[in-house]
């Protein structure tokens, strides 16, 4: 039967409801159980009345009885209905119930030949009539953009959907509460910024009415949890969202979710032991014996992670044997020979880094701590001993980068001429070239203490432990092109 005549026939089912003067939406269901909890009970549950809700997600007839299973988000369980008990209320059960519609009932348990947990219904009340059917199997819904559209009828009918973004939540819980634990205090900055910075991004944009003032969706927490560090707050994390305009691709989203952490007093060692403990509790939390399996490959959490330099892996996996010798144009040509076309007015670090992404990143498995990038692609970092690299780390781990973080600058007169050297490139044609912040630079003139700060990606964090390869199967509501 075509969606249409299905839709009109629950329509008429409606209707006869309401003749009946039975409120197909009730506001009040009245108090009852989880199923969960009913069947966990059910054997010391005796003769006493069961009252449950929850949706139909299946029906069967027997002459003059009949089956549903009644699921709740704790639990299914099998209801019998009887002509002989319900009367009328029987005759219309049979003719106003589909699958998919609310159900409040009152019964008594009792256990079918087969010993299953059944409830004989006394009474029944519609909670909230359906109009379209449910898929009777997940191939129901047509293709994977249609479970993204519909993430609804995901999580109704595919059980390892639902499991996923409940583990979401059990794991963001994880990584709140190793903060907390660790002494850091739990802060909220504005999403709407009058500059985007804290990272090398393109923004969106938008507009205040009342104030005649241009926004942009953050791109980081970066500047104002900083503004905290001045402040006195020495320890701060937060958890939200981030938005880029950017592409899409398996681990982008432009909308998407970064924890962020900033502690005074640390440097970038200090903070990568602080990564590293949390990957390893992670690990020991939610793991196989400390060992995740992403990709068809046992990730191995052990102390130490493996180190290596950014440079030294262009040289090992991209034949760019010394990064120092090679000028822009030179670097340009190899990308170029690795199917990688870059801008002109994009600097020789970013061409790097492109490199890095493309050729490197995916060799590193196991988890990885990569230091010493290019000054020219870290406007935030203090510089190493070596002038034109800068004391910043990342997180590898599957390939996918897991985190990003370094010694943060703290000399306003430095920090300006990077925001300098960054506007020069946005002059040029760089949009993701960050640009000046004279309040945050304000700021940092009263004094910031030294500090290191990190970011890690949530969604990256949940597709790793729970072998996921694309982001758009961790967040509930992807980002995607209008039908």
């Amino acid at each position: 039967m075509a969606l249409e005549e299905i839709r009109k026939e629950r329509l008429k089912k409606r209707e006869m409801l309401q003749q009946k003067n039975l409120d197909p939406y009730p506001a009040h269901s009245g108090r009852f159980s989880a199923v969960g909890d009913v069947l966990k009970k059910f054997l010391s549950a005796g003769k006493k009345k069961i009252t449950i809700a929850g949706r139909i997600m299946a029906k069967r007839e027997h002459g003059g009885s009949t089956f549903l299973d009644l699921a709740d988000g704790s639990g299914k369980i099998q209801l019998y209905l009887k002509k002989d008990i319900l009367g009328e209320n029987y005759d219309l059960a049979v003719e106003t119930l589909d699958i998919g519609d609310f159900l409040y009932i009152e019964g008594k348990p009792f256990k079918t030949k087969k010993g299953e947990p059944t409830i004989e219904v006394s009474r029944w009340t519609m909670l909230a009539k359906s109009l379209r059917p449910l898929p009777e199997k997940w191939h129901g819904l047509q293709g994977v953009e249609e479970r993204f559209r519909k993430r609804y009828l995901d999580l109704l009918m595919n059980e390892d959907v639902s499991r996923r973004f409940k583990f979401r939540t059990e794991l963001t819980q994880a990584v709140r509460e190793f903060y907390i634990k660790n002494g850091f205090l739990e802060v909220e900055t504005p999403i709407f910024h009058p500059i985007p910075g804290g990272a090398l991004a393109r923004p969106f944009k938008t507009h205040h009415n009342a104030l005649d003032l241009n926004l942009y969706l953050r791109i980081a927490k970066e500047l104002y949890l900083k503004r905290l560090l001045v402040g006195g707050l020495e320890k701060v994390f937060e958890i939200g969202k981030d938005f880029r305009n950017e592409g899409i691709d398996a681990t982008h989203n432009p909308e998407f979710t970064m924890l962020e952490s900033y502690a005074a007093y640390w440097d970038e060692e200090d903070m990568m032991k602080s990564v590293e403990a949390l990957f390893l509790a992670l690990a020991k939390k939610f793991g196989s014996k400390g060992e995740v399996e992403y990709d068809e490959k046992k990730i191995k959490f052990k102390a130490p992670f493996a180190r290596t330099t950014f440079k030294s892996l262009l040289s090992r996996y991209a034949q760019v044997t010394v990064y120092d010798r090679e000028s822009k144009e030179s670097l340009r040509t190899r990308a170029r020979q690795l199917g990688i076309e870059t801008d002109e007015f994009v600097s020789k670090g970013k061409i790097a880094d492109e490199i890095y992404k493309k050729v490197c990143r995916p060799h590193l498995v196991q988890p990885t701590f990569v230091t010493n990038h290019p000054v020219d692609i870290s406007p935030l970092s203090k510089k190493a001993e070596k002038l034109d690299e800068v004391r910043r780390f990342q997180l590898v781990i599957g390939g996918m980068e897991m985190t990003n973080g370094f010694s943060e600058i703290n000399d306003p007169l430095d920090q300006r001429a990077r925001f300098q050297e960054q506007e020069k490139l946005h002059g040029s044609g760089d949009i993701e070239a960050h640009r000046i912040d004279e309040e945050y630079i304000e700021a940092l003139e009263y004094g910031m203490p030294p500090a290191a700060g990190v970011g890690i990606g949530i969604d990256r964090l949940v597709m790793l432990f729970t072998d996921t390869k694309n982001i758009r199967e961790v967040v509930l509501f992807p980002t995607m092109r209008p039908k």
